[in-house]
């Protein structure tokens, strides 16, 4: 049964190997802290955190998100430690919550690997705090407890590592803010919430926004102890949004809790397999509105299901590795069995005991990549242009849609446990965030790329990823940018130049640079005034409200101090009112402007142009190998698409 706690209230914990469960509604930081009899933790090394996710006995969370899992082995912990203190903050500096009473409640629960609830607690009455302790694990006569605590500090993680006598408190604070703004700019964002078909801002926009322009829509909250709505395991429908007032918009009064909307349609049903067989997979096998939104779920289903059970594989080999480790110390600690038939029978006991944890252990992983394989199998052939691979035969029969999709495929990831399984990077549209195409050498996993290759490579997945977007919106409703100003990108720009899809031709030299900014930012301007002001009636005639996008070749060249201030701008305040940047660059290039662009790097999502283990999924953090959408040698695939895209252009432009 489970213990439903309150603040200051204990119950005793019959495992010692645990996971406590965090969630929030918002991206949060959780870590640990390692302390001994009197409460004091000794040292850095004594605290868990995204920059240093593992210690002995317990792992936390790689970055911030709105729901975590940490987990413990409370008898692999060091014998000094009498305490362990679950802790939970606010990130710094990425324009989210800056303390808890703007959030719901967090809740926290301490569950067995199985899943089997043990207590549970919502940490309510925070206020202006921005870190606080949540649980606390303590020993007490030989054996193990639970306290809630839900003691907050406005001071944030400086006030409350320095109330657990820790010295470097404000330096190891600013190193915890400085790896979670890392991993945030390098995690794949997870799904946003669902919305009921008639308050999609994809097809019905804000009353505010002008047509065409992209406005922001306030994430649903859950109530402590529900997964978040954007889930792929939802089976309910998504609640109407609390009643809040938009700018230039109408009150929302529908009841919180009310369902109004009718549910998803049901989607198909795989057909019932025979006892001890599982089930065969069947597209669209998710919950969701249409075909398009199943088929999305079931990728951002199948992507999380791969992060856990390859997590719980490493997790399961780590703890083989320790209890092996330990048990040969214990070994060599005793000098009468260190030579001898008792000291090699004792090692050969822990290896097997060893081999038998991790065999156990892949036999699992084994079975559940083999059930995501045949899904995988099922799921790719039926996903729509916009999901799809180049090679996909759906591309044949490809037509300029007359709706904009949820979402559009950025390339593939993979885990090194799979390397045959690749699971879709889709991301949702409107773009939240611009793209960088990394033209550097840093972190390729193809040492035989030279940098001239890689600059080739760079510009010609941005001008594949240009088609892909031109290709999935309908006429008229996204345009392209260039800026190349040595005309270095020249070559690969031809599929785009001579389709006559792009807006203006190419800008070169710093007027060209100087003219396109000037027009973008101009144009930023205008939108968000007009948006802020309800007035979007009042916007120039000849305004294009279409969602735009800015490729930038060579950058820092052809830039001075007022281009890159733009560009910034652009990367920070254009998302919200549909301008999004597309940088292929080498950060080493720009490394004469120091920390000053480092805002600007972290704004956008870094892809490569070669394969590359730099992603982050926002579940474990783990770090996935991306590979750039290729279009097969010799196909014209893409001519045939950008032809079709630039017909469907003129006839609308008519």
């Amino acid at each position: 049964m489970t213990a439903e706690l309150v603040r200051g209230q204990n119950h005793p914990l019959s495992q010692v190997r645990l996971e406590v469960r965090v969630s929030a509604g918002k991206p949060i930081v959780a870590g640990a802290t390692l302390s001994d009899a009197q409460g004091k933790v000794c040292g850095i090394e004594w605290v868990a955190h995204p920059g240093a996710p593992t210690l002995p006995g317990l792992e936390v969370s790689k970055q911030a998100a709105a729901d975590h899992r940490l987990a413990f082995d409370l008898d692999a912990l060091p014998e000094s430690v009498h305490r362990v203190n679950v802790l939970l903050a606010l990130p710094t500096g990425i324009g989210g919550p800056v303390r808890f009473g703007a959030l719901d409640a967090p809740f926290v629960a301490v569950t067995g690997l199985d899943g089997s609830e043990v207590a549970r607690y919502t940490i309510t009455g925070l206020d202006s705090e921005s870190a606080v302790i949540a649980l606390e694990l303590y020993r007490r006569q030989g054996a193990w407890k639970v306290r809630a605590v839900g003691q907050g500090y406005a001071g944030g993680l400086a006030a409350l590592l320095t109330d657990q006598g820790l010295p470097e408190a404000g330096q190891l604070a600013g190193s915890i803010n400085e790896a979670v703004a890392q991993g945030l700019a390098r995690s794949v964002a997870p799904p946003p919430p669902r919305l009921p078909e008639s308050d999609r801002s994809r097809q019905a926009p804000a009353p505010a926004a002008p047509q065409g322009v992209s406005g922001t829509v306030p994430p649903h909250q859950s109530p402590p102890g529900v997964p978040p709505q954007g889930s792929p395991y939802d089976i309910t429908g998504t609640p109407d949004p609390v009643p809040q007032p938009a700018p230039g918009g109408p009150v929302n009064y529908n009841h919180p809790g009310r369902q109004s909307a009718a549910p998803p349609t049901p989607p198909p049903t795989a057909p019932q397999a025979p006892p001890g067989q599982p089930a065969q997979p069947v597209a669209g096998d998710a919950t969701g509105w249409s075909m398009e939104e199943r088929l999305y779920n079931q990728v951002w289903g199948m992507f999380e299901d791969l992060a856990r059970t390859a997590a719980a594989y490493r997790s399961a080999v780590d703890f083989a590795d320790s209890r092996m480790e330990q048990e040969l110390d214990k070994v060599l600690s005793d000098p009468r069995s260190r030579v001898g038939g008792q000291g090699d029978a004792a090692r050969d006991a822990a290896q097997a005991k060893h081999a038998q944890l991790v065999n156990q252990a892949r036999a699992a992983l084994d079975r559940d990549l083999t059930q995501l394989i045949a899904e995988s199998d099922v799921v790719e052939p039926a996903l729509p242009p916009a999901f799809a691979r180049w090679d996909n035969p759906v591309w044949q029969g490809y037509r300029v849609p007359m709706e904009i999709p949820m979402a559009v495929r950025l390339g593939d990831l993979q885990l090194p446990e799979s390397e045959s399984l690749r699971i879709p990077m889709l991301v949702r549209l409107p773009l939240e965030r611009g793209l960088w195409i990394d033209s550097g050498r840093s972190g390729s996993l193809d040492p035989l790329a030279d940098s001239d290759e890689l600059r080739r490579l760079a510009m010609e997945t941005a001008v594949t990823h240009a088609a892909r977007l031109l290709a999935v919106y309908p006429p008229g409703e996204f345009a392209v940018h260039v800026i190349d100003p040595a005309g270095s990108g020249a070559t690969a720009l031809e599929p785009l130049v001579q389709s006559g899809v792009l807006a203006t031709p190419p800008a070169a030299g710093a007027a060209g640079v100087a003219d396109v900014l000037t027009r973008l930012t101009q144009r930023v301007d205008l939108v968000q005034m007009a948006v802020r002001g309800g007035a979007s009636d009042s916007l120039p005639p000849g305004l294009d409200t279409a969602e735009q996008l800015l490729i930038v070749n060579d950058f820092p060249h052809g830039f001075d101090d007022r281009a890159v201030n733009q560009l910034r701008y652009l990367a920070d305040e254009g998302p919200a009112v549909g301008v999004h940047l597309m940088m292929v660059a080498d950060r080493e290039d720009a490394a004469a402007y120091g920390p000053l662009l480092d805002p600007l790097w972290r704004s956008l999502l870094r892809l490569t142009p070669v394969p590359d283990d730099h992603l982050a999924d926002p579940w474990v953090g783990h770090a996935w190998t991306y590979e750039p959408p290729r279009v097969p040698r010799g196909s014209q695939v893409l001519h045939q698409v950008l032809t079709q895209v630039a017909v469907a252009r003129r006839s609308w432009d008519r």
